[in-house]
């Protein structure tokens, strides 16, 4: 089986579609129905409008519309087009979120792929404490 022939694979399931469980594809995929359960790939992952996701989706990149209850983590990038409802949190190298999207959950956004840093110093917007200054009891 030649499995570089798919990597550019186009592929789409249209709003009729209704499917439980693991949905895995190579390359491209758009997707336009309701899937209770996860979405796996390395490829690039475009939702319709009609698109109802109840499930986690890690992918390459995504385009995001529809409703999405779960966490999403992409990669390259997350693009996450006006009337969209996302419930759940997010995470990638890069992230846009259109005007009137509906968005709840924490987003990690890390273009760089550095580990967070903790802080020494004082935090934006805080004033520096003078050397030995200790609180009142």
């Amino acid at each position: 089986m030649n499995t570089s022939s798919n990597n550019n694979s186009k592929n789409v399931l249209n709003s009729d579609v209704e499917l439980k469980g693991t949905l895995r594809f190579n390359g491209e995929l758009t997707f336009d129905g309701k899937l209770e359960g996860d979405i796996a790939s390395e490829g690039a992952l475009t939702l319709g409008d009609n698109a109802v996701v109840k499930g986690s989706i890690d992918v390459g990149s995504v385009v995001v519309r529809g409703k999405i209850n779960g966490n999403v983590i992409a990669k390259e990038k997350i693009d996450i087009k006006a009337r969209t409802e996302l419930f759940g949190d997010v995470r990638s190298a890069k992230l846009l979120i259109e005007e009137g999207v509906t968005f709840v959950g924490k987003s990690e956004v890390n273009p760089n792929k550095v580990a967070p840093t903790p802080q020494t110093g004082p935090r934006p917007g805080e004033p520096a404490k003078p050397p030995g200054a200790m609180k009142a009891p």
